[in-house]
């Protein structure tokens, strides 16, 4: 924990931020929410009621509208949160060709583990970089299906468009979006899977998944049968065609209406502040100040490389000071839990800590339901809690 009486050589900041909330996820809910915006959630009725339905397709109508998705693609609200959309794409849509599954820091990493270990797909190509790093993105072959991170939440690297991705390709592409769509520029005609949840940029609620079917996609799945049991949470066909009704606000099984009402307040907040290029400044702006913190702070960098590409939602940091590099690899993590802790514990900053599996440092969410001004009141604390503990050692 930081010991405040070894603080002599950084002065305690007085400014603390309006809101700690900077986890990477559930993320912090949108400027100025309470309670009171569930007020009008349909809870006690059936998800199948005509007003409940009517609901849960406003909340599909809006991330049409916020996205920005053609009018050809199908939206639909799925189990299991992101997870489940991606397994949901993974198990029923992958077999009929090769695949070439890219990853640059855990939750791709675990999508190959479940379709080596899992699917066991036998004509796999795998395209791995550690994190702060992409793979290389010339060496993907699109004969092949192509699955991938847009945005890797856990490394703070992502793909800096959609260039790269062949438009005249023969396989499909199926993009976990997560920690992107509604502060990134998402290009979906380069993608026909892509898969989120409302908990990372929007601030909602979890458990719930949205999955997006580009006209191609459809066609995959009705034309092609995996050879493989599906579980019904998975199924998105029946008798060989598309089960329509997922996409028309029949949801395969009971959704939280409070967590729909949560989204629908989320996007509308969206809406109001100017739509979807509203909520990319807003990220864009945010990362900018952590950005000019970075460049003239000595003790710490981004852990992605290439300046290209560095996530403006989920900004994860190095300690790059040397006495602290020189430690061995356990007892640099253990400094910057120090710092986390400490930061906790002052009600300045909740949850920053690196992601258990990423090397050591700070992840801090800079989405768009952050207010900059909370950034700049807590590059100083971080300052602070660096110098104290370091004077600790």
């Amino acid at each position: 924990m930081i010991d405040q009486s070894n603080a002599a050589s950084t002065a305690k900041p007085t400014a603390i931020p309006n809101n700690p909330n900077f986890s990477s996820g559930p993320c912090s809910k949108r400027p100025g929410w309470s309670v009171n915006a569930l007020s009008g959630a349909l809870v006690g009725r059936s998800h199948r009621a005509k007003p409940a339905k009517a609901r849960i397709q406003k909340a599909i109508d809006l991330i049409r509208e916020l996205l920005e998705v053609p009018d050809d693609y199908l939206i639909g609200i799925v189990p299991a949160s992101d997870t489940g959309a991606m397994e949901m794409a993974l198990w029923s849509l992958l077999g009929e060709r090769g695949v070439d599954m890219l990853a640059w820091e855990s939750f791709g990493s675990g999508w190959i583990t479940d379709v080596v270990k899992q699917l066991k797909l036998e004509n796999v190509n795998r395209l791995e970089a550690p994190y702060g790093e992409l793979p290389d993105l010339s060496k993907v072959d699109f004969n092949n299906d192509v699955v991938f991170t847009w945005n890797g939440t856990t490394s703070g690297v992502r793909v800096p468009n959609g260039d790269w991705i062949d438009a005249k390709r023969a396989g499909l592409t199926i993009c976990d979006a997560t920690s992107a769509v509604f502060a990134q520029d998402v290009d979906f005609s380069k993608l026909d899977v892509t898969t989120f949840s409302w908990q990372k940029v929007l601030g909602g609620e979890a458990q719930h998944g949205i999955i997006i079917l580009s006209p191609r996609a459809v066609q995959r799945l009705e034309s092609f049968t995996p050879d493989r049991p599906l579980p019904k949470i998975f199924r998105l066909t029946k008798g060989g065609k598309l089960i329509s009704g997922i996409f028309a606000a029949a949801t395969i099984n009971t959704v939280s209406m409070i967590v729909i009402e949560d989204a629908i307040d989320a996007m509308e907040w969206g809406v109001s502040i100017g739509g979807l290029k509203a909520m990319q400044k807003r990220a864009d702006d945010n990362f900018a100040v952590l950005n000019d913190w970075v460049e003239k702070t000595a003790w710490v960098d981004f852990l992605a490389k290439n300046p290209n590409e560095r996530s403006n939602t989920s900004v994860c940091l190095t300690i790059v000071d040397s006495k602290i590099s020189a430690l061995p690899a356990d007892e640099q993590a253990a400094f910057a839990k120090r710092m986390v802790a400490g930061l906790d514990e002052q009600n300045v900053a909740y949850d920053i800590g690196a992601y258990r599996d990423a090397p050591s440092g700070l992840r801090i969410w800079a989405g768009s339901t952050i207010e900059a001004s909370d950034l700049e009141k807590l590059t100083p604390w971080l300052d602070w809690a660096f110098a104290t503990e370091k004077s600790a050692l």
